[in-house]
């Protein structure tokens, strides 16, 4: 048995805590904000194993001048940013063209389809089922532009093995009656689900875990220092020497990934959510709508609508325009939320940790064997969360992971 520290306690953490239990070690999580305190506590809720298409895309060329400029356009670039985030700029545009952008769908691809592996024996051991919704996720396109441009997505998705089911206006109003009628097209994904309560999923899981002897430290780990047989972890309350350490903490990663040696070039995607409170279940599944860059959830608190990018780093402020762009949107595609006693309860920031090639790291370190780097799964580190935290514990074990790591591995930069 050995002593690992793991440090962040989202989906990718946690995951990774549970199998590092399972095989015997003694693990201690490190998170000042606790179990979903980041960009695990106000996602989508989606289980998305169709989402192997990177944000970016060849696209990006043709359209980035809207993402300056246009008021409504669900991907934003804070002028002010621009200078620091010119590197990281440079390269998300050179893995956008064609052929990197294909290779990216390709791994992205094989990792989700193998995400349920991850969390089969994790669901059943923690007793989690009742927090999972299976129904399959709904994606609505308005426009007949944007439903043929998406025909190189859908084509990257199938050669992935997603099963995909396109509908008319007629089979989408079938389904959900209570959209408005402005959706011409969608793409439904059987094998799809999503939590009721994404923080909540990940408090229970807490929960059991520290009942089977998960040590739990509210701390900031500050800085690593990797040595020949171990790992001393930096924390305003003194050192802690462990066997292994996983860094599994989103965007916070990066400074103890550089402590290590390793200079990753990671930024954050800022996405947001609005939720609705007054109505009961307008929709019964989640529903995206691609030309809003948002996905409808109906979750416990209410609905939840989430989704935008901005570029603008960690800045705490938020962008009353990117907010305000979900709840009139969510309003346009559900016209129960317009009824008296509909009200919005909430609206929230969180930094989604992401690599300019749109694929996340996970591998070890190049200065010690004895730390492995989780994060950066932008937008799948729901979906990519279990299987992560399997591939981190056979990492620490010595065995050899059950999928092929090359693309992932944090080397490649």
């Amino acid at each position: 048995m050995a002593t690992v520290a793991v440090i962040g306690a989202g989906f990718v953490g946690l995951s990774s805590a549970y199998w590092l239990m399972r095989d015997g070690h003694a693990v201690t999580l490190f998170d000042p904000a606790g179990p979903a305190g980041g960009a695990s506590y106000g996602n989508a809720g989606t289980f998305a194993n169709y989402a192997c298409i990177p944000v970016n895309n060849p696209s990006v060329f043709r359209d980035f001048h809207r993402y300056l400029l246009a008021a409504d356009s669900p991907f934003r670039l804070r002028a002010s940013y621009l200078p620091r985030l010119t590197p990281w700029l440079a390269r998300f545009l050179w893995h956008s063209t064609p052929a990197r952008y294909e290779a990216a769908a390709k791994a992205l691809g094989q990792l989700l389809g193998r995400a349920y592996e991850g969390y089969a024996d994790l669901i059943r051991d923690a007793g989690l089922e009742d927090r999972i919704r299976r129904r399959e996720c709904l994606y609505l396109y308005s426009s007949e532009r944007s439903f043929r441009n998406s025909a190189d997505s859908l084509r990257l998705r199938r050669e992935a093995g997603v099963a995909c089911e396109v509908l008319d206006a007629s089979a989408i109003r079938g389904l959900e009656p209570a959209l408005a009628p402005i959706f011409a097209h969608g793409v439904l994904f059987p094998g799809s689900w999503h939590l009721s309560d994404p923080a909540g999923f990940l408090t229970a899981l807490h929960g059991w875990l520290a009942g089977r002897g998960l040590r739990t430290e509210a701390r900031a780990v500050t800085r690593l220092a990797p040595g020949g047989s171990g790992v001393v972890l930096v924390t305003p309350d003194g050192d802690e020497r462990f066997d292994h350490a996983v860094v599994a903490a989103g965007i916070h990663s990066r400074p103890l990934a550089a402590d290590c040696g390793d200079r990753l070039p990671l930024d954050t995607e800022r996405g947001y959510h609005v939720t609705f409170g007054g109505v009961i279940d307008p929709i019964g599944r989640p529903c995206g709508w691609a030309e809003r860059g948002l996905y409808m959830t109906p979750m416990a608190q209410g609905l939840r609508v989430a989704g935008t990018v901005e570029l603008a780093g960690l800045d705490p402020r938020k962008a009353s325009g990117l907010t305000g762009l979900l709840a009139r949107s969510a309003r346009d595609a559900l016209p129960a939320l317009k009824e008296p006693g509909v009200r919005q309860t909430d609206d929230w920031l969180g930094f989604r940790p992401t690599f300019p090639d749109g694929l996340p790291v996970l591998g070890r370190s190049r200065a010690s064997e004895r730390v492995v780097y989780a994060f950066g799964h932008q937008h799948v580190g729901l979906t990519l969360g279990g299987l992560s935290g399997m591939v981190v514990a056979d990492l620490v074990a010595g065995r050899a992971p059950p999928l092929d790591l090359t693309a992932i591995d944090p080397r490649r930069f």
